[in-house]
């Protein structure tokens, strides 16, 4: 299978996650495995890579790429079960060097034109990272109400337009059911005044994030993920997480920031008493953009972001 996928901040990565050649790390994202490729080649026999996807195209190419490797696992799921999936493989607390997130949607998935995930590619309305999922697009525009629709197109999507853009969705399938992605986006741009179309990205971009991240739970996962982490993640190991929109990014970094500063007692007060220890160390304060270089090769990397964080010695 032909897994098409640009790396994203790969060299970034890979010097983030400071490798041991001894280490276990685990590639939560596993994709066309480009950053587990360069992860594995950094470690010896005693090393291992575990390579986590929920995308079954994803597991059987990556597995293609990386057979000559035989200290890779390789696990078809979602990250949030990360806990289960270490002791599956009877690692437990404090066993992991490294995590890495690479978030939301592959190139390939862009691609693949019947996943029904680009805006740019006419396709039943799917949108579904793991096909086993009973929830898809398809779902999401014809089953929800006008409510529901504004909600997560206003908070997921961050669209202005998203009453009138669910209002418009509603009227439509009234009619008949909105089955394919150019259906919808005919819809959108009845809804998106045409002086708004004018300027800016496609019209449709936000919605279809929106729709896709309601369809994949991708950030109600997201902080209980990285709280889990932190706890297989053993003293002195690496979390390296790209983002790609302005809410996973938020999300990232405060939990990042939470779990370095977890004290709740008042600022006025002289001393600690709450007991609660910082666990982490941020090495980035400010997340890595891509390099000049990467976006002229890349432009799909162009909103990318990426935080790192240092598990503390306790």
């Amino acid at each position: 299978m032909n897994f098409e996928h640009v790396s994203v901040l790969l060299n970034e990565c890979i010097e983030g996650l400071n490798i041991k050649s001894d280490g276990v790390y685990v590639d939560c994202t596993l994709g066309g495995g480009g950053h587990s490729s360069q992860i594995v080649k950094r470690l010896s026999d005693k090393g291992m890579l575990i390579g986590i996807d929920q995308d079954s195209n994803a597991i059987a190419a990556a597995s293609e790429r990386l057979k000559d490797y035989t200290n890779v696992k390789y696990v078809h799921d979602n990250f949030s079960n990360i806990e289960n999936i270490i002791e599956s493989l009877d690692l437990g607390q404090e066993s992991v060097d490294g995590f890495l997130l690479d978030l939301g949607v592959s190139s390939h998935q862009l691609d693949e034109a019947e996943r029904g995930f680009s805006y740019n590619h006419d396709a039943p309305l799917d949108m579904r990272m793991d096909i086993r999922s009973p929830l898809s697009a398809y779902k999401v525009v014809n089953e929800y109400s006008v409510d529901e629709l504004n909600r997560i197109i206003r908070e997921y999507g961050e669209e202005r337009w998203a009453k009138r853009i669910a209002q418009f969705i509603v009227q439509e399938r009234e009619i008949k059911p909105i089955e394919t992605t150019f259906e919808l986006v005919s819809v959108i741009k009845k809804a998106v005044p045409k002086g708004a179309r004018a300027d800016g990205p496609h019209p449709a971009k936000r919605t279809f994030q929106a729709i896709r991240i309601e369809v994949n739970n991708e950030l109600g996962i997201l902080e209980d993920t990285i709280n889990s982490m932190v706890d297989i993640l053993k003293s002195g190991g690496r979390i390296c997480i790209i983002t790609f929109h302005s809410l996973e990014d938020r999300i990232v970094k405060n939990v990042f920031r939470n779990l370095e500063n977890p004290c709740t007692c008042p600022r006025d007060f002289p001393i600690c008493v709450c007991g609660k220890k910082p666990k982490v160390k941020v090495i980035t304060r400010k997340p890595i953009a891509p390099s000049k270089e990467e976006l002229e090769v890349n432009h799909r990397s162009r909103s990318a972001k990426l935080r790192i964080k240092n598990q503390m010695h306790v």
